[in-house]
């Protein structure tokens, strides 16, 4: 019997696709591309942002730890109060009006005690002044005028280290019906009476033409703090999760979702 040879099967054709045309960059020929090469020896190295792998001082790591720590653990009512201070525009008007009423420097002291002296060397009899309005510092003497209730308004700095000094004082204000606000920072409060830095001031007495303003901080400064006793007293603190954490916890109820859900399906 002969063998019938078997042809090949041939391909059907692919069908038509239209090409897309593709249009050509215009060039300027005066300007040639020179792509940059990024080896070792060769073109300098873009700018990176580095900050991730500067050591930095050690002081700025434990303010970064630190603030991280405050954040994460729950802070106690007590010493959470002072994360609230006072909003800007009161803060301005509280510091205005305590610069009106600056105690004098050592200098001026100095100066005005020599004029007396010179007056009574003289033979002139030197009149006593009245005692000026000023503003009084330092916490044992703060504190002796809130105990009086000579004190009509008494600004507390909110980063004072070790907080222990000052975490009492809001307590000691609310007990004595003293209004008291918390303020930043401590720096700020010293600047006005000439000293690096101050825990606690206190106003006693304005001129006349000071009243009506010193009337109306008061009244916002019992608003945000003294009237809010009930609620400082019962607010915790920190307690914040981390993103890592917050990622963490997304995945895993994910997961359990999932779980779940292929359990009743």
């Amino acid at each position: 019997m002969a063998k019938t040879k078997k042809g090949k099967s041939k391909v059907a054709p692919a069908p038509y696709v239209a090409k897309k045309q593709t249009t050509k960059k215009v060039t300027n020929p005066l300007f040639e591309r020179r792509p940059k090469n990024f080896g070792i020896g060769c073109d300098i190295q873009p700018k990176r942002d580095l900050t991730h792998f500067m050591r930095w001082p050690k002081y700025i790591r434990l303010q970064r730890q630190r603030s991280t720590l405050q954040k994460r653990l729950k802070i106690p009512p007590s010493i959470n109060q002072f994360s609230s201070t006072l909003d800007k525009q009161t803060a301005i008007k509280l510091f205005r009006l305590l610069n009106k009423y600056r105690p004098e420097t050592k200098e001026a002291k100095k100066q005005r005690l020599t004029e007396i002296a010179e007056k009574k060397a003289s033979g002139k009899d030197s009149q006593p002044t009245k005692k000026p309005s000023i503003v009084k510092f330092g916490l044992n003497h703060v504190t002796s005028l809130i105990e009086s209730k000579r004190a009509n308004l008494v600004a507390i700095a909110h980063d004072v280290d070790p907080i222990e000094l000052v975490v009492w004082l809001p307590a000691l204000c609310r007990k004595m019906g003293v209004p008291y606000c918390i303020v930043k920072g401590k720096a700020r409060l010293g600047k006005v009476v000439h000293q690096k830095t101050a825990t606690c001031l206190a106003v006693t007495s304005v001129n006349s033409e000071d009243k009506n303003a010193l009337a109306n901080l008061v009244d916002a400064v019992k608003t945000n703090y003294n009237d809010r006793a009930d609620e400082i007293r019962k607010h915790w603190g920190g307690g914040q999760v981390s993103n890592k954490s917050l990622a963490a916890m997304r995945k895993l109820e994910k997961s359990k979702a999932k779980d779940l859900s292929a359990k009743l399906g």
